[in-house]
């Protein structure tokens, strides 16, 4: 008997089963928070939960998620061979709970207009900020952001920037909110991702790591440009107090950059807790951007000249920050 015949003799077709109501209850925050337990969705996001879990079947990474259940339908399964591989794999892992399930069941476990066909149910990570800041170069704060789109994305662009981890503190959208998930295309599962965290003390947890924060800030008189190109000049070897445009922030030092609230931005007193303040120039008519396009673009600023080495070259080996 295949895998896939074996996954076809579990088939769960009830849409109004116990279990698909209480994945379809992962919607809401408190009971996410309660249950310990949070849905990623579509094919991107339920391989990288499963190649995490095959790859680290033996010990466990607390700081990232672990798949507690797969539910996947005969379609999308023949449609990803390689995912079905891995769960063929994980199948003999004790502790994750696998089913094959109608298009139904899986409509109605999930809030999406459209399901993607498959999904886990992960348990949420554990990790402090002194364990997301050991040995970290780039991280990013979200401070009070509020859409989960926004959330998502930030999650990657960080994720692809080769950041060490993301915050979200007090006030913010849960990132583990299914459409956040979504959004992150499975970086969920790359890097730590904290919640509810006080941004005076992360602040002070910064400095103590030798971390300098950079605020985005539209109405900074400092534009990342500036920084980037100072720190250009000085991997060409060019004086650094004769080398115009001098700022008082070296974009290829350790750095949390801090993003603040879609309509508000940051409030003085989270502006006042950076080292400096930093402005994405506006070359068009736009009058400001989205967070995420913000994110990505600081970010990759600080990736490339941490990545730059002597001759202004920047590596292009793949890893964190």
């Amino acid at each position: 008997m295949t895998f896939v015949e074996r996954l076809e003799d579990r088939l769960l077709s009830n849409p109004r089963a116990d279990r698909v109501r209480d994945v379809a209850a992962l919607t809401g925050r408190s009971m996410r928070s309660k249950r310990g337990l949070f849905r990623a969705e579509g094919p991107q996001n339920v391989r990288e939960a499963v190649r995490l879990a095959v790859a680290g079947s033996s010990v466990r990474d607390a700081s990232l998620p672990a798949v507690d259940a797969v539910y996947v339908t005969r379609e999308e399964l023949e449609r990803h061979p390689d995912i079905a591989a891995d769960l063929e794999t994980l199948e003999s892992h004790r502790g994750v709970f696998l089913r094959m399930v109608t298009p139904e069941v899986l409509g109605a476990m999930t809030d999406a207009v459209t399901p993607q066909g498959m999904l886990a149910v992960c348990r949420l990570p554990e990790v402090t900020a002194e364990a997301a800041l050991l040995d970290a170069r780039l991280v990013c704060v979200l401070a009070r952001v509020q859409d989960p789109g926004n959330a998502g994305t930030v999650v990657r662009a960080a994720d692809a920037a080769g950041a060490a981890a993301v915050v979200f503190t007090r006030g913010s959208v849960d990132p583990f909110n299914p459409k956040a998930v979504r959004s992150s295309a499975g970086s969920l599962f790359h890097l730590p991702v904290l919640t509810g965290v006080d941004l005076p003390s992360f602040a002070a947890a910064a400095r103590e790591g030798s971390l300098q924060l950079l605020a985005a800030d539209g109405y900074a008189d400092t534009t990342v440009d500036a920084l980037a190109d100072a720190a250009v000049l000085r991997g060409l070897g060019a004086d650094d107090a004769a080398s115009p445009g001098r700022e008082r922030a070296l974009l290829e030092a350790p750095t949390a950059w801090l993003f603040g609230n879609e309509a508000q931005g940051l409030t003085p007193e989270e502006r006042k807790l950076a080292d400096l303040p930093v402005a994405v120039p506006l070359y068009g008519r736009a009058e400001s951007l989205n967070v995420g396009i913000a994110a990505a673009v600081c970010l990759y600023a600080s990736a490339r000249a941490q990545r730059r080495g002597p001759g202004g070259v920047v590596s292009t080996v793949q890893g964190g920050a």
